[in-house]
């Protein structure tokens, strides 16, 4: 948490500054899916892959046929039967199960140097506190270190994975698999990090312990630091800010460009099957004894909107983020489907665990079981594999049974 006594921040002459994301709680790097005892056993899955626990009903069948025969774009002749639908560049968007990112087509040739915006690193800086920016100059990206799984996306998305010289534990996508990991939890060891010879980090104004990002810049690294993103239309300038430090900034455009296609595609194929069901994202650490509803402003308000559904947490009138869970709070709520992160899920013990949260039992979603569960690694990014994301949330919310199906 920032220090109480946090200093006010001045803008320096000719610098943007804009109010930064409230304090969020961040996942946990992802963990292999543990099964609770007495609850539906389910296959090895690749990482990123969303499930669902739900008692049976027919229409669950009919409902994940209509979401996915519209994803596939069957009715308009957009691709054979089961094909993803696909961006700008006309190619389909991978299955999320596939758990790979779709590289841009052509050689990202880097044009360095070039002088960037950096966000000021400050540990005092509270979520009330402007941004303050600097010019960060970068001269080579031959090793490039990224500091959290989603700007490793952005990364290896605009083709510079051969580039990528090590990892956050975050990065679980398949392509990052094989490089060293620079982090435990969520904090980067600068010992790590500067073993590897980066020669630019990206980090963001989550990346810490603070003493760490101070290191590497007193290190010589070049550290660009770009703003979170936890709505969709905050992720698009994030891929820009990347690309330029890299000195790609055509490849920055048209992943934008291939992104915004593909989010609209799958924003109007997914809505009409999903309906509007009330879904309350509840952050779980049972290890740590936090339990959270989310709220405006998690990220999982901007997912959930998406596809057409209902934060449950935003309805009944949260102000924050994200707030300490009652009994009383989620019986108000009366939410139709519960959305965890996997490795919260396991915290708990399981869907089994989570039904025994105080209030939990009470609503709909936990006396029906509905409770969908998706990689931590990827629910919140925001970034490249986001339509991905929202493709199979909308099939995981209706074949949940709350929406796109008569009764």
């Amino acid at each position: 948490m920032p220090h109480a006594d946090h200093r006010p921040l001045t803008a320096s002459p000719g610098t943007s500054t804009r109010a930064t994301a409230r304090t969020r709680p961040r996942s946990e790097p992802a963990r292999p899916r543990a099964v609770a005892p007495g609850s539906p056993s389910t296959a090895t899955r690749a990482p990123g892959t969303p499930t669902r626990t739900r008692s049976a009903r027919p229409r669950l069948l009919a409902a994940a046929c209509a979401v996915a025969l519209a994803l596939a774009g069957c009715s308009t002749g957009g691709g054979a039967s089961g094909e993803a639908p696909s961006g700008a560049d006309g190619r389909a968007i991978p299955e999320l199960a596939e758990n790979r990112l779709q590289i841009l087509d052509g050689p990202a040739v880097p044009d360095l140097p070039v002088t960037v915006p950096s966000v000021v690193h400050d540990p005092y800086r509270t979520s009330e506190d402007p941004l303050e920016y600097e010019d960060v100059e970068v001269t080579d990206a031959s090793r490039i270190l990224p500091l959290s799984g989603s700007l490793a996306e952005i990364v290896f998305t605009l083709g510079l994975g051969d580039h990528v010289v090590g990892r956050d534990v975050s990065a679980t996508f398949e392509e990052a698999a094989g490089l060293p990991v620079v982090s435990e939890g969520h904090d980067i060891s600068a010992e790590s990090a500067l073993a590897l010879e980066p020669t630019v980090v990206l980090a963001d104004t989550q990346s810490g312990p603070p003493e760490t990002v101070e290191q590497l810049q007193n290190a010589g690294v070049p550290v660009v630091i770009v703003e979170e993103a936890w709505t969709v239309d905050e992720m698009y300038p994030r891929f820009s800010r990347v690309a330029e430090a890299l000195g790609v900034p055509d490849s920055g455009a048209r992943l934008t460009e291939r992104t915004q296609g593909q989010m609209a595609q799958v924003r109007a194929s997914s809505a009409e099957a999903v309906g509007d069901p009330s879904v309350a994202f509840l952050y779980l650490r049972g290890t740590a004894g936090v339990y959270l509803l989310g709220g405006p402003g998690s990220g999982a308000d901007a997912m959930l909107a998406e596809v057409g559904a209902r934060d449950a947490g935003v309805e009944m009138g949260l102000t924050a983020p994200f707030t300490p869970i009652t009994a009383e709070a989620l019986i108000a709520a009366q939410p139709d489907v519960i959305l965890v992160m996997t490795g919260g899920l396991e915290s708990v013990g399981g869907v089994d665990g989570l039904v025994g949260i105080p209030g939990v039992a009470q609503t709909p979603a936990g006396a029906d079981r509905a409770v969908i569960d998706v990689e931590d690694g990827v629910l919140l990014n925001f970034g490249p594999r986001t339509p991905q994301v929202i493709a199979a949330l909308a099939e995981e919310l209706a074949a949940a049974g709350t929406g796109g199906a008569a009764e």
